[in-house]
């Protein structure tokens, strides 16, 4: 086993920071279009194995209790964290199933499903991204070097160029704070709008129109 020093590791996360900065404009996006959802109803589903499983779940957290300011609690719901519902998957259908049923119990369309793999190549998360599909709902996801069969296989997909999946992750959390970083300067001013005054007819009042 190769180890590395921790100036090493440094290193290997400062080489792939420069291209996932070019790239990380799609956070901004996906976090602006997931307060749209969330806010009208729907709801997010996650799903990671591993590392990515806790990275997943930090999202989830996040929304359904805060990031930084106080504002409503939005429904998101991490697949794994329910290990009765993955184990029971898991012995009665397969390993491949567990997230596939999960997101076929949950999952609505216009929901929508973010997976994280630092391979983007585990076959549960396939499976999730094609019943996903099946239902209506957008699959983004968070992977490792592209390509790879799950960006394929996803609506959008952000790949972090590394050949080291501890680096992979660690940018994974970086994406993951930018879309709630996005998601609350939406929510934000969606709320502000909201606060307009407003005519009889539910139009801005005039002098929001001038």
């Amino acid at each position: 086993m190769k180890l590395i020093t921790p100036g090493q590791h440094c290193d290997d996360l400062a080489r792939a920071l420069p291209a996932f900065r070019r790239a990380a404009g799609v956070t901004e996006r996906w976090g602006a279009a997931l307060a749209r959802v969330l806010s009208d109803g729907g709801r997010l589903l996650v799903a990671g194995n591993g590392g990515s499983a806790a990275q997943a779940q930090h999202l989830t957290a996040e929304l359904v209790g805060r990031y930084r300011d106080d504002r409503p609690a939005y429904s998101a719901i991490a697949l794994h964290a329910d290990t009765s519902s993955t184990t029971a998957i898991a012995n009665d259908y397969g390993v491949h199933e567990v997230f596939a049923r999960q997101t076929c119990a949950h999952g609505r369309a216009g929901d929508v499903l973010m997976l994280l793999s630092t391979s983007g190549a585990s076959a549960n998360l396939l499976g999730a991204a094609t019943e996903a599909m099946r239902i209506g709902m957008p699959v983004w996801s968070l992977t490792g070097p592209a390509p790879n069969p799950l960006a394929a296989a996803s609506d959008e997909a952000l790949t972090v160029e590394a050949g080291v999946a501890a680096t992979v992750q660690e940018l994974h959390l970086v994406a993951v704070h930018m879309i709630c970083e996005s998601f609350d300067r939406e929510i934000a001013a969606r709320a502000a709008r909201n606060e307009r005054p407003r005519s009889a007819d539910g139009r801005p009042a005039e002098e929001d129109l001038a």
